[in-house]
């Protein structure tokens, strides 16, 4: 593993390089997303708000829900716990980032449920490609020890072992690409059915024109697609289900009733993504 690149004197962590290629991935597919719904042109600017300030939070959110998920630590080295290279807690990077997604879709009065839609597939994409940063560097977010052809050692990590364990984010790599190709194409099928249905002859129309303008077009949007939600619902319980499965694997303390705390989180983000699902498709 390879959990820095060093440039002369300067050390780059590889999970800082991944972070960052997952937030280029996430922007040029959020770009087109917008461009899609009309919310926005692809060279609006709007997407790279939606995804560095989002993606800036997470990363702090992450941190400080780990921080403060053990506190003893936290008081015995509070610098080091704080600027530590590893230790970050996927449900609080989640929770910063969505309140700081929903906080500039509201800045930018584009409906909350409209704007999560179009942010679901870029969401997915971005969290599988960070994942390898967590591989190349090493941290502690590999699995059990198996068998099987393909584990993996990491006696360089930043949480070393010699064992070859299951590589967990080559699993959630794989799972988080799969997840964001099928919310694109649901999005694409909810656009397409709306769009039959609004016009006599249920054709679609031949083109599609972008102001760039959000607070236009989000009317425009809210009242002429099906039901706005229901790929951010699909999102939630797709990710909360892959995210409490591959938990059985890793090697994270358990806690609630022999489940981690990304199981619990994950559980309550399928029961979130199934109520809102049934509340679109009444």
């Amino acid at each position: 593993m390879i959990p820095f690149l060093h440039v002369g004197p300067i050390a780059v962590p590889t999970f800082g390089l991944m972070v960052a290629l997952a937030m280029v991935a996430a922007y040029f597919v959020l770009a087109a997303d917008l461009a899609r719904r009309g919310i926005a042109d692809k060279k609006s600017g709007l997407a790279e708000t939606f995804v560095a300030i989002p993606c800036l939070a997470g990363i702090a959110g992450a941190k400080m829900y780990h921080v403060f998920e053990t506190p003893r630590d936290l008081f015995a080295d509070p610098v080091g716990q704080i600027f530590s290279q590893f230790g970050f807690a996927w449900f609080g990077g989640l929770i910063a980032g969505i309140a700081a997604f929903l906080l500039i879709a509201w800045r930018k009065k584009i409906p909350l449920l409209v704007i999560l839609d179009a942010g679901s597939p870029a969401a997915a994409l971005g969290y599988g490609i960070g994942r390898i940063g967590c591989l190349l560097s090493g941290d502690g977010d590999y699995g059990v020890a198996t068998s099987l052809p393909w584990g993996m050692s990491f006696p360089n990590g930043l949480v070393p072992t010699m064992e070859r364990v299951h590589p967990t984010p080559i699993y959630e790599l794989i799972v988080a690409c799969a997840i964001a190709w099928a919310l694109w194409r649901m999005g694409a099928r909810r656009m397409e059915t709306s769009a039959a249905e609004r016009l006599p002859g249920g054709k679609p129309p031949a083109g599609k024109s972008s102001t760039g303008k959000a607070e236009q077009t989000a009317t425009q949007i809210a009242g002429s697609a099906r039901p706005a939600g229901e790929v951010f619902a699909a999102y939630l319980i797709l990710t909360g289900v892959a995210r409490f499965l591959v938990e059985f694997i890793r090697i994270n303390p358990r806690s609630f009733f022999g489940f981690t705390n990304a199981q619990a989180a994950s559980v309550a983000s399928v029961v979130l993504g199934a109520a809102l699902w049934w509340h679109k498709r009444r």
